[in-house]
């Protein structure tokens, strides 16, 4: 017994200590991370309440280990398409708000006398919230169906990433000192190809690796390949001079997409749980009584710039992306904390000491300030909104509803915005491939034939003749391929000049890319000569074949980014009736209640609740628009479309005689079967005809779910209203179809 290692014992007493205290947490309602950041604080040296841990390097270093699954987890929650997913509303209010808390935060430390350095951290630290309090919070107060808990989760989404890349932004200042020179926009370049390489290697070759393995992947196999590709991409992360964490969370979005992403995150989460704990413990562990006594101004002035600068930059970003100020104003209260990512980035600081000690105990008592708060913030921030809308001037919130409107209208035109994202998207890796080939024959195969003792003639001629022939197919992509979708909507918006424009820019890019690629093995004359070489057989003798090699890779590379076993049921968008407070949101059917088996007509839904059932999924069967006639069967997954208020009254039927509270789901919609605008015009075949006549719910496998009419606005209308010229009408339905009506 006197022999046992100071790091189990350490490890016991930590880990009894947050068992007992995160048990006390949990009864009185309040966020487990609050629990580990106490329990840490009672076994920490700078409190002598209960005994103290032997070996902190050791605890350190189960920290560390903490942070790398904590990303990995964070990682896997995340995944590319749910990126995409995200919407640029919640992407451009994330950003606004992090650039400004940022820019505040640094303000402040410089008015509070502290260094450069502290006063970037500090607007690094005060610019992330918590996504573990915000989603625990938001499930406590039954807020999950609440319209602006989509945007919420969307902006958390984009801030994770954004935290991710900071630290490795943070990173690179602190090392090299400097702000805004070339080694900050080297880092930057440098981050950017390699996330990109990451993503295509990535997304290329392990869904395929995965699926073919998986009649020998069990629980175990796939838990011990999760976790070494986790540990070999921090390794390989810090080789090449990136955080261990940018590794593990690049490798968990990469998963996520694989046919054993689920999978792998269920079978991961205790690990994250674990480590994470530690993690925060140990965080806990630097929380010193004598500094928060002596800085408490500085903690209550940092609580209030936390809380009124997110709800404020949140809310203004908001707005200005097009949504209701009610929702804005409910998201920025939301997010008013900070959290996990905040003790990263602290201890990535006092890692490559270039912060104060000070700073840290700082951040976790500002953290702990702003969780407490934050059940109130959001449980009043209706009534917030209430209030700042009567103090407001009629004028404003008519302008305000008035901007939404538009900013919805003109997102009615986002077919044509995805198509150029994903015509630059695809410009962008195939360079980013052709790039990275040259660099991986150029800095590695030419030296290991060089060490090989091949001739340096010998050497280069096989080096850059095999990297010609890789990277063959992707120059053709990047000059001559082609989506056939965006050409159409060119055409359509008859703008075929800028066909050739695209076509003759994209060819010089190529051109150019190869010319500076060539340069590296060979002398600037023999390059200019390779490189015309290359065009003739990449644009003229080769072409057909490049082509038909290219799509292969291309088909390859979708086809696990949007593997159908992995992609989730088609849901409605989460798209609102701008300005209206209705929204789409899912509930489940428990399993004992006495509503199943009762035909819709029979329930009354739409009469009592004003609520609309658009789609019932069962299993696999999506039954859309359901009839009057349909019956809700246990474990249905049903989408139902309503007012906040609406959905808080149907949520209550729903859970009748249930002591299970809603399932734990809540993903973001994807847009097969989406809420979408279609105007009536001169020509509409829909004319002066009742909903129930037009034949709109077979045409569009859907439901007539609102109207705009000359300033008036019908939610849920009646089969029999007429449609007249002018009507602006909202349609859940099937998207391709709804589309197809324009």
């Amino acid at each position: 017994m006197h022999n046992l290692p100071a790091m189990i014992t350490d490890l016991a007493l930590i880990l009894g200590t947050a068992g007992l205290v995160t048990l006390i947490f949990k009864k009185l309602n309040q966020p487990i991370v609050l629990g580990y950041l106490v329990a840490g604080f009672l076994v920490g040296p700078k409190t002598s309440i209960f005994p103290t841990v032997v070996g902190a390097e050791s605890i350190h270093l189960w920290a560390e280990i903490g942070v790398i699954f904590l990303l990995f987890a964070l990682g896997l929650e995340f995944s590319f398409k749910k990126l995409f997913r995200v919407g640029g509303s919640a992407g451009f209010t994330a950003v606004f708000e992090i650039s400004f808390m940022i820019l505040i935060g640094y303000i402040t430390g410089r008015f509070l006398g502290w260094s450069t350095m502290d006063s970037l951290f500090l607007g690094g630290i005060l610019s992330i919230s918590s996504t573990s309090i915000i989603i625990r919070t938001v499930e406590e107060l039954g807020f999950k169906n609440m319209k602006f808990v989509g945007m919420v989760f969307g902006i958390l989404v984009i801030e994770d990433l954004v935290a991710v890349l900071l630290m490795v932004l943070l990173t690179t200042v602190a090392l090299t000192r400097d702000f805004v020179g070339s080694e900050m926009l080297g880092a930057i370049v440098k981050l950017a190809f390699f996330l990109s390489i990451w993503f295509v290697a990535g997304i290329f070759l392990l869904p395929s690796f995965l699926k073919r393995a998986q009649r020998l992947l069990t629980e175990e196999t796939v838990l011990v390949v999760a976790v070494g590709l986790c540990l070999l991409m921090v390794v390989f992360a810090s080789n090449v001079g990136f955080s261990s964490a940018l590794g593990a969370f690049i490798t968990g979005s990469i998963l996520a997409e694989t046919i054993e992403g689920e999978r792998i995150h269920h079978l991961v989460a205790p690990i994250k749980n674990l480590f994470s704990a530690v993690f925060f413990i140990s965080v806990g562990m630097l929380i010193d009584p004598h500094i928060i006594a002596v800085y408490w101004k500085e903690v209550l002035l940092l609580s209030s710039i936390v809380i009124v600068g997110k709800t404020l930059f949140v809310a203004t970003g908001s707005v200005l992306s097009g949504q209701t100020l009610k929702s804005s104003v409910q998201s920025g209260m939301a997010l008013s904390q900070i959290g996990e990512f905040s003790f990263i980035i602290a201890t990535l600081g006092l890692n490559l000491k270039v912060i104060s000690e000070t700073i840290y105990p700082l951040a976790v008592a500002v953290s702990v300030v702003t969780a407490f708060t934050t059940p109130y913030m959001l449980k009043y921030s209706g009534k917030v909104y209430g209030f700042i809308e009567k103090i407001l001037p009629p004028r404003i919130v008519a302008t305000l509803d008035s901007y939404s409107v538009m900013s919805f209208a003109l997102s009615a035109n986002r077919d044509w915005r995805e198509q150029v994202r994903a015509y630059v998207i695809k410009i962008i890796l195939n360079s980013v491939v052709v790039v990275a080939i040259f660099l991986l024959m150029a800095r590695v195969s030419l030296p290991f034939l060089l060490e090989r003792q091949v001739e340096e003639g010998p050497a280069k001629f096989i080096a850059l003749s095999a990297t010609l022939f890789l990277s063959a197919p992707f120059l053709w992509a990047l000059a001559f391929g082609r989506t056939k979708k965006f050409d159409q909507l060119v055409l359509q918006q008859d703008k075929s000049n800028l066909s050739y424009v695209f076509l003759v820019s994209r060819i010089m890019l190529a051109v150019g890319l190869l010319g500076a690629m060539v340069a590296q093995f060979v002398p600037l004359r023999w390059a200019v000569g390779i490189t015309l070489w290359m065009v003739v057989v990449v644009g003229y003798i080769l072409s057909h074949k490049l082509k038909t090699v290219y799509h292969w890779f291309e088909n390859r590379f979708l086809s696990n980014l949007h593997d159908d076993v992995t992609k989730k049921k088609a849901r409605p968008s989460s798209r609102a009736l701008a300005p209206w407070d209705a929204h789409i949101t899912e509930f489940e059917i428990p399993a004992e209640v006495p509503y199943v088996g009762i035909k819709l007509h029979e329930l009354s839904i739409r009469e009592r609740f004003g609520v609309t059932v658009a789609l019932i999924e069962r299993g696999r069967l999506k039954i859309t628009a359901p009839g009057r006639n349909e019956c809700l069967m246990p474990h249905d997954v049903i989408h139902v479309i309503g007012t906040d208020a609406q959905l808080l009254d149907f949520k209550k039927f729903i859970q009748m005689e249930t002591a299970e509270g809603m399932p734990h789901r809540h993903e973001e919609l994807q847009s097969d079967y989406s809420l979408e605008q279609y105007l009536l015009s001169d020509t509409s075949p829909f004319l002066n005809l009742s909903i129930r006549e037009c034949g709109l719910r077979e045409a569009t496998r859907g439901l007539v779910v609102g109207i705009e009419r000359e300033g008036q606005r019908i939610l849920n209308p009646d089969s029999t209203v007429k449609l007249i010229k002018g009507d602006l009408l909202w349609i859940v339905g099937d998207r391709e179809k709804i589309l197809s009506l324009r």
